[in-house]
């Protein structure tokens, strides 16, 4: 249940690990000497763009193989002193980037004929997409000493801060009375509680974990402090909003964001109708409480060893295609996933894609449930999606966010509609519960924490917030989100503190991804319903697509318009019938 690293290095200390990082520094030094040299003037552009295409794939291979390993050694544990001491060294040694890449962008900016100059060369015409990517993002670029001292000092601003809010969060201990005994468990056992059988459990888990927090919420909000007001900062002197960064950054526009949420608004009250109809079922009045939102409904009793989990998924996963589950058997044969929850180990789940050695690494707090079970289907579908960027250049196979849900997504589809085919109706309704309860995270409180995100920049641009004014904030935008479909004297004020995304300068929005990510999937499951085996390539083609092209071009190419809200309404309806089917088999 833990993962094998050796496939990168075998430790801090190894030959390679210490050749790597020398060669690494030694790169680095010579990229800057050529940017010094070539990038003050614009003659013979062709062969300066074609050496920062070899610079910058050198580079981003060593880079992410040395990081990417010191990154996954202190998920899994973060008291590991080693692993943080590289991943700070690392962060400061890619501050050295800064000025060739901004000298770059500056002799991009104004490059004339830049279109013939791509196509004369096979290498440029291959990184077009990422050449242009730069160029659109010149136009926000501050002058090259103000970029390098920003650079410098995020590594003792927001970097800092969220190294604070990992270390704390995952070392947190909640503090909890079950069946008489008084026990202190990591908070990732203790949230997983949520899904347990018995009702006092839950609450009492509930309970247990918001008195938690009150250990780390002052830190907490510090730390959330620092990083939006540096968020904030930097984007009011490049002359954009952290809303319009992140679009930027996703390559996608603010028509289709607001084509999605018009949508997701429209149908709101379904999700309301759904929740109070569990409520009702728990035997509340009031609609749901929080700590019984993934109460398990229904007389599914499935429960998984690790093992039986990972046969599950690859079993399903062939109906799709041999690639897919193939690609899991070898990273379960592989140990490319970690699973087992211990203290000192991240909360949640991830997949790390390693394009330098072609694999991937899953993270996961496996305890059993079938909500578990899912999760794994749905990290092992950003593993398929790095399979399908393996073979391309380093460079384009880097996916905005949006896009980064589609695979995942898809394949937790893939695993829920499986078993549902050989279900009675009543492990149905179980079935149904888990994957509307899973769309209800993405539509309604992702949209909360869109709310939350949102108002929180607003404020923060005038004062920091306090705990009190943060805790309120999430109240509200939960209220705004869920409607009457929750009890309003059970919510969850700390949801701030729990969730990473909101710890990390490069990642603001990171919510309204997923809702995209759901919505898109589904529709492309829907293609595939209608098409079968014939759309099998298309959807592997699609993948490999997704590094090199922006999200309208991407969706077109299996007949999507993203920028009409009736693309995200069909995508909708398809979760409201399962709604209307939950419910009719619970009245019954």
């Amino acid at each position: 249940m833990r993962w094998s690293l050796d496939e990168l290095y075998s430790g801090f200390s190894s030959d390679e690990y210490q050749k790597d990082l020398a060669n690494l520094k030694e790169l680095i030094g010579k990229f800057n000497k050529w940017g010094d040299e070539n990038l003050d003037k614009r003659d013979q552009a062709r062969q300066k763009l074609e050496g920062y295409i070899e610079f910058s794939k050198e580079i981003s291979t060593s880079l992410t193989k040395l990081m990417t390993f010191a990154m996954l050694t202190s998920s899994v544990d973060v008291n590991n002193e080693e692993a943080l001491m590289y991943s700070d060294q690392l962060s400061v040694l890619a501050t050295e980037l800064t000025k060739p890449q901004v000298s770059f962008q500056k002799f991009i900016k104004d490059l004339d004929g830049l279109d013939d100059i791509i196509a004369s060369s096979e290498i440029l015409t291959e990184h077009e997409f990422f050449l242009m990517e730069i160029k659109k993002a010149s136009k926000y670029m501050l002058s090259e000493k103000e970029e390098v001292l920003i650079s410098k000092m995020r590594n003792t601003g927001s970097r800092a801060w969220t190294n604070l809010q990992n270390k704390i969060v995952s070392n947190l201990l909640v503090d909890i009375v079950l069946d008489g005994e008084k026990k202190s468990l990591p908070l990732p056992v203790v949230r997983n509680m949520a899904y347990h059988k018995d009702a006092h459990v839950r609450k009492t888990a509930y309970e247990a974990e918001l008195e938690s927090y009150k250990k780390v919420e002052e830190a907490s909000a510090a730390a959330l402090n620092g990083i939006k007001g540096e968020v904030i900062t930097l984007a009011d002197l490049r002359g954009y909003s952290p809303l319009e960064e992140v679009l930027l950054q996703s390559r996608m526009d603010r028509e289709t964001l607001d084509a999605m949420f018009t949508a997701i608004m429209e149908y709101l009250p379904v999700f309301h109708k759904y929740y109070r109809q569990k409520g009702k079922i728990l035997g509340h009045k009031n609609g749901l409480p929080f700590y019984d939102m993934f109460a398990p409904v229904g007389s599914l009793d499935l429960t998984f060893t690790y093992d039986e989990a990972m046969e599950f998924v690859v079993e399903n996963f062939r109906t799709f295609s041999d690639r897919l589950a193939d690609y899991a058997q070898n990273a379960y044969e592989n140990n490319w996933l970690d699973v087992e929850p211990r203290e000192g180990k991240r909360g949640g789940a991830f997949c790390s894609n390693i394009h330098p050695i072609g694999e991937s690494r899953i993270m996961a707090n496996f305890e059993g449930s079938f909500s578990n079970m899912t999760t794994l289907a749905h990290e092992l579908g950003h593993g398929y999606h790095g399979l399908n960027l393996k073979d391309e250049s380093i460079l384009n196979s880097r996916y905005p966010m949006p896009i980064a849900e589609t695979a995942s997504i898809f394949c937790e589809t893939i695993v829920e509609n499986a078993q549902l085919e050989k279900s009675t109706d009543e492990e149905v309704l179980g079935i149904l519960e888990s994957s509307i309860s899973g769309a209800g995270q993405v539509i309604v409180d992702i949209f909360s924490r869109y709310l939350f995100e949102t108002r929180l920049f607003e404020i923060r641009k005038d004062h920091p917030l306090s705990v009190d004014e943060l805790k309120n904030l999430m109240v509200e935008a939960q209220k705004e989100a869920y409607g009457d479909g929750l009890d309003h004297d059970y919510l969850h004020p700390y949801m701030w503190i729990n969730k990473g995304h909101y710890y990390s300068a490069g990642r603001n929005f990171y919510n309204f991804p997923y809702a995209f990510g759901l919505l898109f999937a589904k529709g492309i499951y829907a293609e595939y319903l209608n098409r079968g085996k014939d759309f099998v390539p298309e959807y592997d083609k699609l993948l490999n697509a997704t590094g090199k092209n922006s999200i309208k071009d991407v969706a077109a190419m299996v007949g999507i318009d993203v920028s009409n809200p009736d693309f995200f309404r069909n995508s909708l309806k398809l979760i409201e019938k399962d709604i209307e089917r939950f419910i009719e088999i619970s009245e019954r």
